[in-house]
């Protein structure tokens, strides 16, 4: 289906569907000019609608916290501020993590 049917069906906008799609909350396009919306976009949207409802949260935050979950350098950082901040509590560090850490430095020597 087109972008406005999709939209009256989602009671959103077709402007805040492209916004999704800008974002990265939409499966990936399937190559074509205009997108097609099956099933797994209106899922999809519907899950993201969702779960911004239960949370308060925008669509960017949404988007923010997929990258965080994809990227693991992204989430070392993001782990590290809510150490430092008191959000979370750091993760003990292992004996295995320590010769790890241990080897590194030896190699950089």
């Amino acid at each position: 289906m087109r972008i406005t049917e999709a939209a009256q069906r989602l009671g959103t906008s077709p402007r805040m569907l492209r916004y999704r799609e800008k974002l990265g909350l939409l499966p990936p396009r399937s190559g074509a000019a205009h997108r097609r919306y099956g099933e797994p976009e209106l899922r999809a949207v519907a899950l993201g609608l969702a779960i911004e409802q239960r949370y308060d949260i925008g669509p960017a935050e949404l988007a923010f916290a997929l990258r965080v979950l994809a990227e693991p350098q992204t989430r070392a950082r993001v782990q590290e501020l809510g150490e430092r901040v008191g959000r979370l509590v750091p993760q003990p560090s292992r004996a295995l993590d320590f010769e790890k850490q241990k080897a590194l430095r030896l190699l950089r020597r």
